[in-house]
């Protein structure tokens, strides 16, 4: 972290402790922008755990943030109190264009659609897919440029996570980069730079229509054909989604997306930087290889690509010593569940050697926790095998560029230089 990096995070310090804490909204994307939010949610945790905040964006209003890790667990294992209808996010979907998708759907149509869909993630396909990613891992890595300063982002992150759901959709390869897009647009606020000024909410409904329209092409293909062990046939032929609406389609379709490459890009991305500002842990992991799978769980800790996930109070109930009422809008905050004190040692650490590693939240809990865990953590493991047997050290020049969204947490750039070996 360079001399401006600290300026950032001190100013950002000082800010959250005088600021009142009723005025405090954890949700605001330019916090995340800056990564100034951590002295927000460390304040939370320690003095206004279940925290009611409210947002100057209408469409979220008034909201609870939920920032200690057992909280989050108890919330996030309690389907029936804490609904996960009608959405995940804290915006309000919109009447006009509401997308239905199974992640923000209760029992027992959740239950129906994600068993559809979960064989593409199961033991034996991972098994099958491992060669592929492999072969593509190596290849994305011998063609980046050495010695020369690159966006690891966009060369590496974004491209094996997109040729991996390519796969898995049995996707057009040369379009491939539409699924990044779509997953990108999906995600951002209304008045992200990704839009034109003023257009944010047509403008995603816009290309998320273009979305469908070539996905519909895509499921009448499958439709007509014996099923396949991709998702669109699997969708197009199972027994609760075969009769979905164009909607209910489009919010599955772009669940799938965000959830199959977003995620996994960023936590990517996150591990290069976590090793360059670690360079003890980076020899410990070069030193011995077998730390892959720790450091994996580890950045997907460190990392928390996905900041929170919203649920609907269905009833009156008290947390934290909070009145939650019907109809009140809930905030996991996972990214700061994951840096509790009273629950994980030196939180704020990246730390390979950790005990109980896997012990985090980023991947939820419960009926709704990520169906693609375990193909997330293969990338990851595999990229990371695979530089270690190439490049000695990746060096990173200059700071990230986060992601403006409280959503995703993520990176829009990250410039590297992989040196010449002497």
């Amino acid at each position: 972290m360079d001399d401006g990096a600290f300026d950032v995070q001190h100013a950002a310090r000082e800010l959250a402790y005088a600021m009142p804490l009723a005025q405090i909204n954890p949700a605001n994307p330019e916090l995340f922008r800056t990564d100034s939010f951590w002295p927000y949610f460390e304040r939370l945790r320690g003095e206004d755990p279940v925290h009611w905040a409210v947002s100057p964006v209408p469409e979220i209003g008034g909201y609870w943030s939920v920032t200690r890790y057992n909280d989050i667990v108890a919330v996030d294992t309690d389907h029936e109190t804490f609904s996960s209808e009608p959405a995940i996010v804290l915006p309000d979907p919109d009447p006009d264009f509401t997308l239905q998708m199974f992640i923000a759907m209760d029992p027992p149509r959740h239950e129906d659609q994600r068993k559809t869909v979960a064989p593409i993630v199961s033991g034996p396909n991972l098994a099958n897919l491992e060669p592929v990613i492999r072969e593509r891992a190596g290849r994305i890595l011998d063609e980046l440029p050495i010695g020369e300063e690159f966006d690891w982002v966009d060369k590496v992150s974004i491209e094996l996570t997109t040729m991996t759901l390519a796969t898995l959709f049995d996707f057009p390869w040369a379009d491939r980069r539409k699924l990044t897009r779509w997953a990108d647009v999906t995600t951002a606020p209304p008045d992200s730079h990704l839009f034109e000024p003023g257009r944010g909410h047509e403008q995603r409904k816009e290309e998320l229509l273009e979305c469908v329209g070539y996905f519909s092409q895509l499921w009448n293909e499958r439709a007509n054909a014996a099923p396949r062990h991709d998702l669109i046939s699997m969708l197009a032929h199972g027994e609760s989604t075969r009769h979905m609406s164009r909607l209910e389609y489009l919010g599955n379709l772009v669940l799938l997306i965000v959830g199959g490459s977003d995620t996994t890009r960023n936590t990517i991305t996150g591990s290069v930087l976590a090793l360059s500002r670690n360079p003890d842990q980076a020899r410990l992991l070069r030193a011995d290889p077998e730390l892959i799978p720790a450091m994996v769980s580890e950045t997907i800790r460190w990392q928390t690509p996905v900041a929170y996930m919203r649920r609907t109070a269905t009833r009156d109930v008290e947390l934290g010593g909070k009145r939650i009422r019907k109809g009140d809008k809930v905030a996991m905050w996972y990214v700061s569940g994951n840096r509790d004190e009273t629950v994980i040692a030196r939180p704020n650490d990246f730390w390979i050697e950790r005990p109980r590693v896997r012990q985090h939240l980023s991947f939820g809990f419960g009926i709704h926790r990520c169906i693609g865990n375990r193909l997330a953590e293969l990338q990851l493991k595999i990229i990371w095998e695979e530089i270690l047997r190439r490049f000695p050290v990746i060096e990173v020049t200059g700071e990230p560029t986060f992601v403006y969204s409280s959503f995703v947490k993520g990176y829009e750039r990250l410039p590297v230089v992989i040196p010449r070996r002497a």
